[in-house]
């Protein structure tokens, strides 16, 4: 009888970037739960709710990559996520220092007209740039965190054009669940050396 020994797999080294985008998975969806708790504590219009609303978007611009850099470099896919995923990142934090703006006793800028309307096309990117990472999810096997993603795209833009915190803060939950189970799954493949 012959017995064979597999070697035993030796945990994958992950670099700097990687690391920095793999924490994105977490880091973007609880600070922005932090930012949406916080506005539905406070008001729509509070300061600081701002300032961490601002930090989660940039979080979330690194997410975005993290996802878009694990689909195939041909993928037109990566091409719509990165694209669409970077002008909501722009929209976002522009929606975050207009509440901050507000905060200081201006107007906001969806109510004025001209170039301050420049902000709400702007800001439908993000709930957009969601539902690609959603899409992409599925087609790297995170099935349902991809739909879970999903149906958090189509809440966002409801909770907060709408103003309804009890909605935006669970769909933040429901993001935080979802991101973090594919970070929870990545750091499983990394430990182990798989790819």
């Amino acid at each position: 009888m012959t017995t064979t020994r597999t070697a035993p797999r030796r945990a994958r080294r992950t670099t700097p970037t990687d690391r920095l985008l793999d924490a994105a998975l977490i880091v973007a969806p609880v600070v922005y739960l932090a930012a949406d708790t916080t506005y539905a504590a406070r008001g729509w219009d509070d300061a600081t709710a701002g300032v961490v609303h601002v930090l989660g978007a940039i979080a979330y611009g690194f997410l975005v990559l993290r996802v878009a850099f694990w689909l195939p470099a041909e993928s037109t896919l990566r091409a719509a996520v990165l694209g669409v995923g970077l002008v909501g990142l722009a929209g976002n934090v522009a929606y975050g220092f207009d509440t901050i703006h507000m905060s200081l006793g201006d107007t906001a800028l969806v109510d004025q007209s001209g170039a301050a309307n420049l902000i709400k096309p702007l800001g439908l990117f993000f709930p957009l740039s969601l539902a690609l990472v959603a899409a992409a999810l599925g087609r790297l096997g995170h099935r349902w965190q991809g739909g879970l993603v999903l149906v958090a795209s189509i809440a966002w833009p409801v909770a907060h054009i709408g103003n309804i915190a009890v909605l935006a803060v669970a769909v933040n939950a429901a993001l935080v669940i979802a991101f973090g189970s594919v970070a929870w799954a990545r750091l499983d493949r990394v430990a182990t050396g798989t790819p």
